[in-house]
C-alpha cells in the first residue's frame, strides 16, 4: 500500500519530491513562460496561449478539455468519488492587457499595445508547471487528492471569465481553490499572504446630469449641469465617508468627467465617473442603494435629469484561514522557513473572488522583484519580473494540493453567506 492509499496526517511524504520534479521543469517553464509573454491576447482572445498549455498538459498524458470560450480545465488525481477522496482546485489566468510594453526584454511582446503587464504569463505557467509535477505524483502515489487546474481566461475584463467558467460548473466536486498573483514589490523568494480580505471589491460608478443647456449669464434659466456634476464630485465620497463604515476601506474615487466645451455656455448633459471600492462584502452589497439616494438627495435643489449607471464588479477576495495556514506551511517547506511574509491590503480587483463566494480558498502574493531591483508596479508596461518565481510558485501551489490531500475536511465554505466583519486599521478580518 503506497503512501497516499491512507490519508493521514502521519503518512505526509516529505517535500523533496516536490523540489527535485519542479527543478527538472524550471528550464522549460521559463521558455513557456516567455513565448506566453511574448505573444498576449486580450480577455476572451486568448487562443494560442490555450493551446500551449493543452498541448502540453496533453503531451503529459493528461486529458485537459476546453472552456466554452477561451481558457481550459484539467483534471489530475484520484477520482474523488472514491471514499475519503476530495478535489482541490488551483486556477490561474491568462488574458493580457491593452497596455504597451516598454521593458526592451527580448522576448517582449510582438502585438502592439497589448502586454502581460499584470503577470498573468507567471500565473499560467506556475499553474501548468503545478500540474505537471501533480501528475508525476500522482504517478507514484504521493498524491491522495484530486486536483483541477483551471486556466482561466478575460480576468481583467467585465463581465468576467470567473463567473462564466462558475457557470458552466467549473468548481463542480472542488472543496478548496488556491491561486498567486505577481507581486513586483515583494522580493523574489517572498511569498505575501493574509487572512481575510486581500483584495477589495470593485464597481464602476457613472453620473450623468442633463438639462436644457443655456448661456452662462443666465444660470437661473436652465440647469447648470457643470455647476451639479461638481456638487456630486465633492459631496458624494464626502456622504459615503460618514455613512460607511470606516473600517471597511470604502472609497469612490472619480477617474473622469466630461460637460461642455465652452466657456460661456451651460452645456445640457454633462457626466462623471469613477470606481468604488471596499474590503467588506456587507459594505459592498449595500453600497449601491446609498450611492442612489445620496446622489438623487444632492441633486434634487438643482432642477436637472440625472441618471446613475452603477456596474457591480466583484466582491472583495477574502481568504479563508485554515486555506491560508495550508499555502503558509507549503511555502515554508518548498522555499523556506522565513519565505512567508504578511502582505498589505489592495483596493484593486481580482476575479478570483467569485470563486470565493462558492468554496473556501485563498490567494497569495507571489514575489518577482529582482533583488536590489527597481520596485515595478502591476498594469505598466515596464513591469519586469524575477523568472525564478516560476518554479516558487510552481512548488508552493504543488505542495499546496499535495497537502490538503493529508488535511481534515473545511467544515464549512465560505460561500455567498461568508460575511467579513470590518477588523479595525485594515486588520485581517474575520469571516462568519
Amino acid at each position: 500500500m503506497s503512501r497516499a492509499s491512507v490519508a493521514g496526517v502521519n503518512d505526509v511524504p516529505p517535500a523533496d519530491r516536490v523540489r527535485e520534479l519542479t527543478a527538472e521543469l524550471e528550464e522549460e517553464l521559463i521558455a513557456i513562460r516567455r513565448q506566453i509573454h511574448a505573444n498576449p491576447e486580450l480577455g476572451w482572445m486568448e487562443q494560442e496561449t490555450t493551446a500551449l498549455l493543452f498541448d502540453r498538459l496533453a503531451a503529459a498524458g493528461l486529458r485537459p478539455r476546453r472552456t466554452q470560450s477561451s481558457g481550459l480545465v484539467c483534471d489530475i488525481g484520484p477520482d474523488p468519488r472514491q471514499r475519503g477522496r476530495r478535489r482541490i482546485g488551483l486556477r490561474g489566468d491568462i488574458d493580457a492587457l491593452p497596455v504597451p510594453e516598454t521593458t526592451g526584454l527580448p522576448f517582449r511582446s510582438r502585438r502592439h499595445g497589448v502586454s502581460h503587464a499584470c503577470g498573468h504569463d507567471v500565473h499560467a505557467t506556475a499553474v501548468l508547471g503545478a500540474g505537471l509535477v501533480l501528475a508525476r505524483l500522482h504517478e507514484e502515489g504521493l498524491l491522495p487528492v484530486g486536483v483541477r487546474l483551471v486556466l482561466q481566461p478575460a480576468e481583467e475584463v467585465q463581465p468576467s471569465g470567473a463567473k462564466a467558467l462558475l457557470e458552466e460548473g467549473v468548481l463542480d466536486g472542488v472543496e478548496q481553490i488556491y491561486a498567486l498573483h505577481c507581486a513586483p514589490k515583494i522580493e523574489v523568494g517572498k511569498v505575501g499572504s493574509r487572512i481575510g480580505p486581500i483584495t477589495a471589491a470593485s464597481d464602476n460608478v457613472t453620473v450623468v446630469v442633463r438639462s436644457t443647456g443655456g448661456h452662462t449669464s443666465r444660470p437661473h434659466l436652465t440647469g447648470d449641469v457643470v455647476y451639479a456634476l461638481g456638487h456630486v464630485i465633492t459631496e458624494l465620497p464626502a456622504v459615503l465617508d460618514r455613512r460607511l463604515d470606516p473600517r471597511s476601506g470604502a472609497n469612490l474615487t472619480w477617474g473622469a468627467v466630461n460637460a461642455g466645451k465652452a466657456p460661456n455656455t451651460i452645456p445640457s448633459v454633462g457626466s462623471v465617473t469613477g470606481t468604488l471600492r471596499s474590503l467588506d462584502i456587507e459594505t459592498w452589497e449595500r453600497a449601491g442603494a446609498l450611492v442612489d439616494e445620496v446622489v438623487h438627495g444632492l441633486l434634487a435643489p438643482y432642477g436637472v435629469d440625472v441618471e446613475l449607471r452603477h456596474q457591480r464588479g466583484m466582491p472583495p477576495v477574502v481568504n479563508d484561514e485554515q486555506c491560508v495556514r495550508m499555502l503558509d506551511t507549503a511555502t515554508r517547506e518548498v522555499v523556506g522557513s522565513d519565505a512567508v511574509v504578511l502582505t498589505e491590503q489592495s483596493l484593486g480587483g481580482e476575479d478570483f473572488a467569485w470563486y470565493l463566494s462558492r468554496v473556501p480558498g485563498a490567494m497569495v502574493r507571489l514575489g518577482t522583484r529582482v533583488p536590489g531591483g527597481p520596485a515595478h508596479d502591476l498594469h505598466q508596461g515596464d513591469l519586469v519580473v524575477d523568472e525564478r518565481a516560476i518554479g516558487i510558485g510552481v512548488r508552493v501551489l504543488a505542495r499546496t494540493a499535495q497537502l490538503a490531500g493529508y488535511e481534515p475536511r473545511v467544515a464549512a465554505p465560505a460561500g455567498p453567506a461568508a460575511r467579513v466583519r470590518p477588523g479595525r486599521g485594515g486588520a485581517p478580518a474575520r469571516a462568519r
